[in-house]
């Protein structure tokens, strides 16, 4: 499984999304990749069909198919039971 997070310095859900992240990763090893909303924009909305709602958070299977996309912010527990999920994915 790959994680996508997409966010921006401006966006109160990703400010608040920020630390919630860190400790999950602390616990965790996940394969993210984080992009600024505001440097890939357009590459973001072509290859992903993301609107202007932060934060957006996709899970890829090992093939880079999307399992499952959550736009806006999300509880830790809620975030921890998708990537177990998909964990094995």
């Amino acid at each position: 499984m790959k994680i996508i997070k997409i966010g921006s310095s401006w966006c109160s859900g990703c400010i608040v999304m920020r630390p919630i992240w860190e400790e999950i990763e602390k616990e965790i090893k996940l394969d993210t990749t984080y992009y600024d909303f505001d440097i890939y924009e357009d590459m973001l909305k072509e290859k992903y069909d993301i609107g202007d709602k932060l934060p957006i958070i996709i899970f890829l299977d090992k093939n880079d198919n999307e399992l499952e996309r959550i736009v806006g912010e999300i509880k830790k527990d809620d975030l921890e039971e998708k990537i177990r999920k998909y964990q094995e994915l």
